[in-house]
């Protein structure tokens, strides 16, 4: 009985989800090698490197994926609220006793290895958001979408307090979570997404040139309309709501926004043309991912690799390292890979008979979308540098667990599914 519900929960795991997982980790490590090599240290498991403490790295991690698959999935439930306090002490502990890397406090120091608590913090607050959500019977209210936001504000405003704002940044896509919940419409997706174009369009026109250009569409949309009794008291509340919000860009933009996170805006944007400034990594990266062309310049043989001409290449820029030595088709491998695991998360998300799995399956799935997105478009150019690693193939103990944990927790919920009535 033993030996056929064991071989039962083994058929049930999503081999290949697993199989893209140990994929993306040993492509990375690789990489990672790739990015900083040492001749003096040339084999792959040298503690004293970078590759070496992540292939160490990959080993707890595979462990810890094992341990997670014997523990009850009932477990991670009951757990989500004492995991999330701990995390939440952490992002407290490490504004104080913090080590400051790169003008953010965001690692605490245990001996050799830096803890980053905010790459935790999103597993705890996924597992919690779960829970909260899964647990209310009366369907979508104002009132759990508060607290549901709630849990999440209280991570991002620590984590802005180091500041790490790519790391807060990553939380708000769990907006999507809410969406597949019924809490948010689509047309507030679609309205936000129309804010943020008419946030880039207001940076880069004359906002006087903006609103010109709103007051004659909104003009256009009352004429085509003007049957409608509403169409004219609407048109000029969108004219004076967008208007208003037009006005806040610019005040927003140079008195919330730091100097340095303007600056990466504006290089984006075509603003600010300093390739040995401002735009430097930006620069470099596309260098680099353009010079491998098609099938690339060859394993451990890229130029802007080799010599360091972009800076946190075996972290944030990794994927400039694929581009570089592996070409178009390494680059579009990576892609697919992101691409298909995204795809299965979403699929086991669907298929789950229980609404915790189900929302934390969304959770992971925001989170890995996002990080595959941001990390990918800054290496290119179509988004601002903003300093978050890309799933798996970054250097970075943290990270590396916590994506790990995140998805092998998905994975064990959704082995014991069918048990689930």
């Amino acid at each position: 009985m033993y030996n056929n519900t064991r071989k039962t929960f083994f058929n049930s795991l999503d081999w290949i989800s697993i199989a893209i997982w140990l994929g993306l980790c040993i492509f990375g490590w690789f990489n990672i090698r790739a990015a900083v090599y040492d001749p003096a240290h040339a084999s792959l498991v040298s503690l004293s490197t970078n590759y070496g403490k992540q292939f160490l790295y990959i080993i707890v991690c595979i462990l810890i994926a094992s341990a997670i698959m014997i523990i009850d999935s009932k477990f991670y439930n009951y757990v989500s609220p004492f995991l999330y306090g701990i995390t939440l002490i952490l992002l407290v502990l490490v504004l104080i006793v913090g080590r400051n890397v790169g003008g953010n406090q965001a690692w605490i120091s245990i001996g050799s290895f830096r803890l980053q608590p905010s790459e935790f913090a999103k597993l705890g607050s996924c597992l919690l958001l779960a829970r909260y959500l899964s647990s209310n019977t009366r369907g979508p209210n104002v009132k759990t979408l508060f607290f549901g936001c709630l849990i999440l504000l209280v991570p991002i405003t620590l984590i802005m307090l180091q500041p790490d704002t790519g790391s807060a940044l990553t939380f708000f896509s769990l907006i999507l979570v809410f969406y597949r919940e019924g809490y948010v419409s689509s047309q507030l997706l679609v309205f936000s997404f129309l804010c943020i174009v008419l946030f880039v369009l207001t940076l880069v026109f004359s906002q006087w040139y903006i609103i010109g250009t709103l007051a004659l569409l909104c003009a256009l949309g009352a004429y085509l309309f003007r049957r409608n009794r509403k169409a004219f008291s609407s048109a000029a509340f969108l004219f004076i709501a967008s208007s208003a919000f037009v006005l806040c860009v610019d005040y927003a933009y140079n008195h919330i926004l730091q100097e340095h996170q303007r600056n990466r805006i504006d290089v984006i944007l075509g603003k600010i043309d300093d390739p040995r400034g401002q735009g430097y990594n930006l620069n470099q990266s596309k260098i680099a991912i353009g010079s491998g062309q098609l099938f690339g310049k060859g394993y451990l043989q890229g130029t802007q690799t080799k010599y360091n001409f972009v800076p946190e290449q075996s972290t944030d820029f990794i994927f400039c390292t694929v581009g570089e030595e592996w070409g178009f088709v390494g680059a579009m491998f990576v892609v697919l890979l992101f691409l298909g695991l995204l795809i299965r998360i979403t699929l086991i998300a669907e298929r789950q008979r229980s609404s915790f799995a189900r929302i934390y399956g969304y959770g992971v799935a925001s989170i890995f979308f996002f990080h595959f997105f941001i990390n990918i478009g800054m290496t290119i150019g179509i988004v601002p540098v903003i300093g978050i690693p890309l799933p798996f193939l970054s250097y970075g103990g943290s990270s590396l667990l916590s994506f790990t944990i995140l998805l092998f927790i998905l994975l064990k919920l959704d082995a014991n599914r069918k048990g689930i009535v």
